[in-house]
């Protein structure tokens, strides 16, 4: 019979995940909440003109 405490006990982490998780967490997005700043300012210093 499998013993779940045993089997975790054994686990380890696959590199590729670590990996993967890096590539993810690391990258720096822009979402829309970025350009929608990006506009308004855009346009704030379109008016000072």
């Amino acid at each position: 019979m499998i013993t779940f405490e045993e089997e975790l006990k054994k686990f380890h982490k696959s590199l590729e995940i670590e990996d993967a998780e890096n590539a993810i967490y690391n990258q720096d997005l822009t979402d829309m909440a970025d350009l929608f700043i990006k506009l308004v300012k855009d346009y704030d210093e379109e008016e000072e003109e």
